[in-house]
C-alpha cells in the first residue's frame, strides 16, 4: 500500500485538520465501487474521479471540488464555493461535461459524501450518460488520485496559508490548475509530461494514421 501511495504521489502533509461539517448518517443513493482502485484508463473521458477539499480564508472556508480524467490526470472540471453543497459538485461536473463533450459513457467515481449521493447528482449523471461509481465508506485509498491532487495543491501552492478572502483563494486555485498543473506540471504517470502535453502526444499518432 505504501508503494501504491508513493506512485500516486500521496505525501505525508495533510494540510488542515479534520474537514469541518457533519459526519455519519445514511447516504441517499449509493453506487457500487466499479473502479476498484484501477487508476488507469486507456483513453480520455473513460473514467473521471471527483472529490471535495477545503481551503481556509479569513472570510471562512472555501470548498473546492475537482473532476480529474484518469487517462492524463488532467483537471477537466472544478468549482469553488463558500458552501459544501450538491451544487458545488454539480458545477464542477458541468464544467467537465462542457469542456470535454464526451461521446461515450464515462464512469464518474466519487466518495459517499452527501453531494454525490443526492438525487440531483444521480439525475445529472443519468441525463449525461455518466456511470456512477463510489468508494467504500471511509476508505480514502479508493479515490487516491483525487486525494493525491489535493496533496499536491496544498503542498505546492497553499502551504497551510490562510487567504485574506475567498476570491483570493479562488484566484490562486485557478492559477494553479489552469496555468501550472494542467499545462506544465510533469507526471510520472504521463512519462514526465504534463496532462495537456500527454493528451496532445497521445492524439498525434491517431491523427498521423488518418
Amino acid at each position: 500500500m505504501a508503494r501504491l501511495a508513493s506512485l500516486a504521489g500521496i505525501a505525508a502533509q495533510v494540510g488542515y485538520r479534520r474537514r469541518p461539517g457533519r459526519y455519519g448518517g445514511k447516504p441517499a443513493v449509493v453506487a457500487e465501487n466499479r473502479l476498484e482502485q484501477r487508476f488507469e484508463a486507456t483513453r480520455p473521458d473513460q473514467v473521471w474521479v471527483t472529490d471535495i477539499t477545503y481551503i481556509k480564508t479569513h472570510e471562512g472556508w472555501l470548498y473546492l471540488c475537482v473532476v480529474i480524467d484518469l487517462f492524463s490526470r488532467r483537471v477537466v472540471g472544478w468549482s469553488a464555493q463558500s458552501r459544501m453543497t450538491t451544487d458545488l459538485a454539480l458545477q464542477a461536473l458541468l464544467m467537465a461535461v462542457w469542456r470535454r463533450k464526451p461521446t461515450g459513457k464515462v464512469m464518474v467515481h466519487s466518495d459517499q459524501g452527501s453531494q454525490f449521493t443526492s438525487r440531483e447528482w444521480q439525475t445529472f449523471l443519468h441525463q449525461h450518460d455518466l456511470e456512477p461509481s463510489m468508494s467504500r465508506r471511509g476508505n480514502c485509498h479508493d479515490n487516491a488520485v483525487a486525494e493525491s491532487f489535493f496533496q499536491l495543491l496544498k503542498r505546492e501552492r497553499i502551504r497551510r496559508r490562510t487567504y485574506p478572502t475567498r476570491d483570493a483563494a479562488r484566484q490562486d486555485v485557478f492559477e494553479y490548475i489552469e496555468m501550472f498543473y494542467n499545462p506544465k506540471r510533469k507526471h510520472t504517470n504521463n512519462g514526465m509530461l504534463s496532462p495537456v502535453d500527454f493528451e496532445i502526444r497521445q492524439q498525434k499518432p491517431k491523427e498521423a494514421g488518418v
